[in-house]
């Protein structure tokens, strides 16, 4: 029987707190790399590759072959490197379906006119809910797990599952869903999909930040850890409690430090906005609009 156990390398970015995971076959050169940074200073609006390439450096030291590029979803925090390592190393982006609502969402915010295609043409492959696709021989399904974002998915490949934003290691609990289109209520049925998989099945998560008493990031859990010690849904909490608990704290939360460049290239699969006549890119500053 083909082992259905991906060997999997994780990347962390000190900078954003975001985890990027090299996903193998272990009985083939077949990969998938989920949630990839393209490193950005907003002070100087310079973009750097240094995280993108330490992954590229493990894909070739390793004589890996990139069959998909994963984006769990429109990531508030971090700009993608997708289309950079994609270039490099061949492979297919995807994301889910309900991407459309997202580009519509930000759009609109963004002034982006019609120029700006909202119908995720951006990416190789909308992901629904239920689809199956492979690493090599590993068999990966996916389950829509929407309430930080429209969007968000997560992709069980063999028997690790990469959820996102949507849960975090369970001393520091869940997602946010403050941001337009999210939804405590939605979140918590999500939360659900995930916590029905089997116990042992390994949760990688999308972030990590430190909690008091605990001296290293970490980012592996399992689902049965997820339900028995998640402060925010372990020991299940009902759900009529954790939206109230999860309401209250996204009130007291600021808005990322790189929402506003992230959410404009993101939205675009990894791509800046188009140049101007001049050859120049820029992004757009919306006031009062988020």
């Amino acid at each position: 029987m083909t082992d259905q156990t991906p060997e999997i390398a994780a990347f962390f970015d000190e900078a954003t707190n975001t985890i990027s995971y090299v996903v193998k076959d272990p009985g083939s050169p077949a990969c998938a790399i989920v949630d990839s940074v393209l490193d950005f200073d907003y002070s100087t609006g310079r973009t750097d590759t240094r995280s993108a390439d330490a992954i590229l450096a493990h894909v070739a030291a390793e004589g890996l072959q990139v069959e998909w590029i994963l984006e769990t979803h429109v990531h508030a925090d971090h700009l993608s490197a997708a289309p950079y390592i994609q270039q490099r190393a061949g492979g297919s982006i995807g994301i889910g379906e309900r991407i459309t609502v997202v580009q519509n969402t930000f759009g609109k915010i963004f002034n982006e006119g019609t120029e700006f295609q909202r119908d995720g043409s951006q990416f190789d492959r909308l992901f629904e809910e239920g689809d199956t696709f492979s690493v090599g021989a590993v068999q990966a399904h996916v389950l829509h797990t929407p309430g930080h974002t429209p969007a968000c998915m997560t992709y069980v490949i063999g028997d690790a599952a990469f959820v996102g934003d949507t849960l975090f290691m369970p001393d520091f609990g869940t997602a946010r869903c403050d941001f337009p289109g999210g939804s405590a209520e939605t979140l918590f049925a999500s939360i659900q999909k995930i916590l029905a998989l089997p116990d042992a099945t390994r949760i990688f998560v999308g972030h990590d930040y430190l909690v008091p008493g605990r001296e290293a990031y970490a980012w592996e859990s399992t689902v049965a850890e997820q339900k028995a010690k998640n402060v925010h849904v372990g020991g299940a909490r009902p759900g009529a409690e954790f939206v109230a608990l999860r309401e209250a704290r996204d009130a007291t939360l600021a808005m990322p430090r790189l929402i506003i460049p992230s959410l404009q290239v993101n939205m675009r699969a990894g791509q800046m906005p188009p140049a101007d006549d001049q050859g120049k890119t820029f992004l757009k500053l919306p006031i009062n609009a988020i």
